[in-house]
């Protein structure tokens, strides 16, 4: 098991998602992440995207005010930062800011940062916001190669895409794969980043990921941890969760 407990951020997009479908309020972000507070979650993530397909920018004010009853627990919003989303990190300052390479029509997000290619940008954005006090993390690939641009540009954090090792979970590349992960995150650390990670991470593939990438401080966990509500409840999901993050 991991040596330490990793944090268990909550994505609450497919709660707003669900919402959406239907109109008006129910089921509130709100009320569910605050139930996911009071069960012993770390933190609330919120992906908005420009259409507001689930997180509404009033969604992520909302939420602001909900964590100040938790002054333990940390709010992520993450994003692509286009102008409309950046103003609304600076007005909340949330404690920390994922930046993700999203397209305004991309389905999920499936794949890091170029860091190279987006030198330039993501070193402007950054001090933005870490002149703001927001501790700031990169969506990235499992490979080292960009972990020296990522310090030039001068962020806190990495959140490691998950997807290709949910992917082949079980296979007979998996301990491949998963050794790719751990190299990177070992590399990472050395050079004085913090590790997240997220993507398609479950119940069943949660635990192997955690023991042999030691260093995740931080793991965000939506879609499946929303379907499993769907199928077992909040707080036994919730439990189950927290289980495996605290390495029991």
């Amino acid at each position: 098991m991991q040596s330490n407990n990793t944090a268990l951020s909550v994505n609450v997009n497919k709660v707003a998602w669900l919402r959406n479908a239907r109109g008006g309020q129910q089921p509130s972000v709100v009320d569910f992440s605050r139930q996911c507070l009071e069960g012993g979650a770390a933190g609330i993530t919120v992906h908005p995207r420009q259409d507001q397909r689930h997180i509404k920018y009033q969604d992520a004010y909302d939420l602001a005010e909900l964590l100040k009853d938790f002054p333990e627990a940390e709010f992520n919003i993450e994003g692509t930062p286009n102008e409309e989303l950046l103003n609304i990190v600076m007005e909340i300052k949330p404690h920390q800011c994922t930046l993700v390479p999203d397209s305004p029509d991309q389905l999920t997000s499936d794949h890091g940062w170029n860091v190279a290619q987006n030198e330039s940008l993501l070193r402007d954005v950054i001090a933005r916001l870490s002149s703001a006090g927001i501790r700031t993390c990169l969506f990235v690939d499992m490979d080292e190669k960009h972990l020296q641009k990522i310090q030039q540009v001068g962020a806190n954090r990495i959140e490691l895409y998950t997807g290709p090792y949910a992917d082949n979970y079980g296979t007979a590349a998996m301990d491949s794969i998963v050794k790719q992960f751990s190299d990177t995150a070992r590399a990472a650390v050395e050079s004085g980043l913090e590790i997240n990670a997220g993507h398609d991470l479950n119940q069943v593939n949660l635990a192997h990921f955690l023991a042999n990438v030691e260093q995740v401080k931080e793991v965000s966990i939506g879609h499946a941890f929303v379907c499993d509500c769907l199928q077992d409840g909040l707080s036994k999901t919730l439990a189950g969760y927290l289980k495996l993050t605290n390495g029991v």
